[in-house]
């Protein structure tokens, strides 16, 4: 297949995708005769490639127009893009991500006050994961019974796709939507339930992987990069059994690492400088690509978007911050280690305490990063410089600032001034290598009881500390295992899962700043919001739909 972040953005295929149904799209007509058709366009094996590429779209586009136009009815382009807003459902409304901006979705989130009345994230989330479902469905329909050689690979790529839009709502909506290949110009999908969907997925899942059907995924390393293979499957069900007890009732924790371990002997490696893993260019750094075992390609040409990981390379930083930074990282004088500087996202001082070991932290200096950047841990890519240590959503200069997304390559090249794209081109990685150690650890302490002395768990521990520039101790428990993912996996899209899974959402003992509302977040969550709310205009369109309980 030709380059995918090229191909993902110079589609013209069937249609916009614009009506409020996610189901029903593809009934629409072309604008004029020279636009594709679904029956034009996938008459040919590079016509099926496209149509692939543009099921991969759906995870990082916004429209088949400009990233500065939505196919959503959203004011703003980039809050509609899917993974800038699945980041947001999972780490704004935790302890790991806080905005003072006023928009109403960060409102809710950050409040954990949201409703059946839909936001920006809510909308984004759920309406382009039924999106991608629905585009795949549709491949899958097109390709069918064609004989071009690679068109089975071609399907089992499609039938990923479907399943990662699932298991995020599956794990965000807990009960939504279930719409295959029939629902198509047929009837409107119903719901089977959170377990029954996760059954689904584990054995469509599996299928691929083995190619029990005639379609099977590639090999690790056979087909370009980011295209996804047997590494993203598998890695995939790790996570998923992970959190089987609180998708399903039952625990899989023996699979969670067995999972982890076929994903980690397939001969994936940690990157050897944290930092690269997300620059600009860790799409095209070997290193990188050595640890990411699936990612959602950006590219400041071909595939821009306001949301994506240009969002946090604009969002968190002043104008003082990004100079003050680029400085301390010993670029010239005057230098901004960020193209735009949107000043809105901030790191609360207590997930800092809780998940990385700083040492000669100080809210009063005027220089450096606020701590010894050089004795701790490495992957705290963190400033307070004229910060206030108490998070107040309404001040500008409070919290901690975070650059661990910047303008930089990993060559020392600085995308920030006014010759270069306002766009990032920085991947964003779903899996990667130090997630499944993460998982195979945890695994392992939950079957030995809350903490394991297993020199393999503990090894893939060490590993990823000592790129850290941490010592690892002789044995380690699930709090221990928990600091860890806060710290290596930070803004990618884990925290609020995990502390579901550990109990700490909705519990009162486990507290951050606005939590329910209330300042200093000593307060429980009630059990319903664990899981969002279905969009009320889906239920309002689909009778055959009920929704989750407490909204």
């Amino acid at each position: 297949m030709c380059n995918m972040k090229k191909f993902i953005y110079s589609l013209a295929i069937a249609a916009a995708f614009m009506t409020s149904s996610c189901i029903n799209d593809l009934d629409t007509l072309p604008l004029n005769e020279t636009d594709k058709t679904a029956e034009t366009s996938y008459q040919t094996l590079s016509g099926l490639e496209e149509g692939l590429a543009y099921v991969y779209g759906s995870f990082c586009l916004v429209s088949q127009n400009t990233p500065g136009s939505s196919d959503l009815a959203m004011d703003d382009a980039g809050q509609s893009e899917l993974m800038r807003q699945y980041v947001m459902l999972n780490e704004m409304s935790v302890d790991a991500l806080k905005c003072i901006w006023g928009d109403s979705y960060i409102v809710d989130l950050q409040n954990n006050s949201w409703s059946s009345t839909p936001n920006s994230s809510t909308i984004a989330v759920y309406t382009r994961g039924m999106m991608a479902i629905t585009r795949a469905n549709e491949f899958l329909i097109q390709s069918k019974d064609k004989d071009f050689q690679g068109v089975a690979q071609l399907r089992a790529e499609a039938r990923f796709l479907r399943a990662l839009a699932y298991y995020f709502m599956m794990d965000l909506f807990g009960n939504p939507p279930f719409a295959l290949e029939e629902n198509i110009n047929g009837e409107l999908p119903g719901q089977i339930g959170r377990a029954n969907l996760f059954n689904w997925i584990e054995n469509e899942l599996k299928s691929i992987i083995n190619g029990t059907d005639g379609e099977q995924l590639a090999d690790k390393g056979a087909v370009d990069y980011p295209r996804a293979d047997k590494g993203a499957a598998t890695a995939l069900l790790a996570r998923m059994y992970l959190n089987a007890e609180v998708y399903t009732g039952t625990a899989r924790w023996q699979d969670a690492r067995d999972a982890a371990k076929a994903v980690i002997d397939m001969g994936y490696r940690l990157c050897s400088n944290y930092e690269d893993l997300f620059l600009q260019d860790n799409g095209e750094n070997e290193d990188a690509r050595n640890e990411m075992i699936y990612a959602v390609a950006y590219d400041r040409d071909n595939t821009q978007s306001w949301g994506g990981t240009t969002h946090f390379v604009s969002a968190t930083l002043s104008d003082a911050a990004a100079v003050d930074i680029a400085a301390n990282l010993g670029f010239p004088a005057g230098s901004l280690i960020a193209r735009e500087r949107w000043n809105g996202y901030h790191v609360p001082s207590i997930y800092v305490e809780r998940n990385f070991e700083l040492t000669g932290v100080d809210w009063n200096a005027k220089s450096g990063f606020g701590y010894d950047r050089e004795h701790s841990d490495k992957r705290a890519m963190l400033y307070n410089i004229g910060g206030t240590e108490a998070y107040d959503k309404a001040d500008v200069n409070t919290g901690w600032r975070c650059w661990k997304w910047t303008s930089r390559d990993s060559k020392g090249n600085l995308y920030s001034s006014g010759e270069y794209s306002l766009f990032s081109s920085a991947d964003f990685a779903i899996f990667r290598l130090a997630e499944m150690y993460l998982i195979y650890a945890e695994a392992q302490a939950r079957m030995d009881g809350g903490t394991t002395t297993d020199a393999t768990a503990i090894n893939y521990v060490k590993a990823l500390r000592d790129r850290a520039g941490l010592e690892t101790p002789s044995y380690i428990d699930l709090d221990f295992i928990l600091k860890e993912r806060g710290a290596e996996l930070m803004w990618e899209g884990h925290r609020r899962t995990d502390l579901i899974r550990y109990g700490y959402f909705n519990s009162s003992k486990f507290p951050w700043p606005y939590k329910g509302g209330v300042p200093d977040g000593k307060t429980s969550l009630p059990s319903f919001r664990t899981i969002y709310p279905l969009l009320q205009s889906d239920l309002n369109e689909n009778p055959n739909l009920v929704q989750n309980e407490g909204y």
